[in-house]
């Protein structure tokens, strides 16, 4: 690709104002604090320990979802060379780079609590057949190496995607372009593996009984889907601001084409594991159905297939949406869909007889959430360009038309 970045006449250059977010920074990190301080009092009480432990799961898998999300659309604009997104591509590699923070608030859970949540974690050889024939994967050496690899090697993909893009931004170089295209196609399928290994060592691991081949593409479902919500409340957020003027309802309906597009992927691939399990009917794979719909988990696992398809599934088929403020309402119930379904996944297998809400879910949720949105602001958000201002295809995107 040749450097053509000169016949390009970007708009002014937009550097975020921490000032402009007013008191959010300190409220963010008050809010974070208090709630991990009230969380880690389940964590030193015995009684609570084990409530404590579900819920610091359910809410550190929600936002690593979140986090790993804006990773994946960070490496498909690269791998396939997009044009539409680069106006809004600073922001899905903002929020890309809050992946290696998310995974450390594992760490409470693998030093603190691996045995109360992951009942193989204590197990000795001959306890159990079945573990036994798992041992070369569940086992504390290789539990650990597995953490370790996902740290790295998405901080790495995350941190050098960034970096690349912001150096584009001081010299406009198109080799950068061609780096972040390598980089994008091979983080693609590393960020997958990462997620489907992470799933089913935090949450298939919760019955190390159960499986499913089909995990790890639910979960990435899931977590696309809610990375592009994330990435277009990020985006208004900033627009009403006054920053992102480059960006226009054109954008918003290709990231509503997206948010259409996974939530029917989402809808598939649940849809797909339901009915191979419901058909094969072997017990090992409809344990986790079976405790789902036990009770008042039934009502969660019902509405979780309404909510999260049938209804925003309508709304979204509409072009006009796509181009109004009701796309917002729409991100935030995907993010929300995302909440319940990790809630339902984790949950149950703490709380078997039914629903039991604890103070715990939502310490732990705003604890770890507060955390990461204070990063986010202070850490991430103002340390580059707001957008890719020297990007060879930026004319191409600010001329989006669907």
């Amino acid at each position: 690709m040749s450097d053509h970045s000169h016949e390009i006449t970007p708009p002014a250059v937009e550097t975020y104002d921490i000032k402009r977010a007013g008191s959010a920074p300190k409220i963010l990190l008050t809010v974070g604090i208090a709630g991990i301080v009230l969380s880690f009092i389940g964590l030193c009480y015995q009684p609570w320990r084990m409530q404590f432990a579900y819920s610091w799961l359910f809410s550190s898998f929600y936002f690593f979802t979140l986090c790993v999300g804006g990773l994946f659309w960070t490496c498909l604009h690269h791998a396939t060379d997009s044009e539409w997104s680069v106006t809004v591509r600073r922001q899905m590699e903002n929020i890309a780079k809050v992946t290696p923070i998310s995974l450390l608030f594992f760490l409470p859970l693998i030093i603190f609590c691996a045995n109360d949540v992951w009942k193989w974690w204590n197990l000795h050889p001959g306890e159990d057949p079945l573990l036994d024939g798992k041992s070369g994967y569940l086992n504390h050496t290789f539990f650990w190496i597995r953490w370790f690899v996902y740290i790295v090697l998405l901080g790495w993909i995350s941190h050098s995607l960034w970096k690349r893009s912001t150096d584009q931004d001081k010299d406009g170089a198109a080799r950068h372009t061609l780096i972040m295209r390598k980089l994008g196609v091979g983080g693609i399928p590393a960020m997958g593996l990462c997620i489907t290994f992470s799933a089913a060592d935090y949450l298939m691991g919760l019955d190390y009984h159960w499986f499913s081949t089909m995990w790890g593409v639910y979960l990435f479902a899931g977590a696309a889907g809610s990375g592009m919500a994330l990435t277009v409340l990020i985006v208004n957020w900033l627009k009403n601001q006054g920053y992102l003027q480059v960006v226009n309802d054109e954008h918003f309906h290709t990231m509503g084409k997206f948010l259409l597009a996974f939530t029917i992927f989402w809808a598939y691939i649940g849809f797909d594991q339901y009915m191979l399990t419901w058909y094969a009917n072997i017990p090992e794979e409809t344990s986790y159905f079976r405790l789902r719909n036990t009770e008042t988990w039934w009502y969660f696992s019902q509405a979780l297939v309404v909510c999260r398809f049938f209804l925003p599934f309508p709304v979204l088929l509409f072009q006009f949406i796509k181009k109004n403020k009701i796309i917002l309402w729409v991100s935030w119930w995907i993010l929300g869909m995302q909440i319940l379904d990790m809630y339902v996944i984790v949950l149950p297998a703490l709380h078997r007889t039914g629903f039991r809400p604890s103070l715990f879910d939502l310490f732990s949720f705003v604890g770890i959430g507060g955390i990461l949105g204070w990063v986010f602001l202070t850490k991430v958000l103002g340390k580059s360009y707001l957008y890719p201002t020297r990007d060879p295809r930026l004319l191409l995107s600010l001329k989006l038309s669907n």
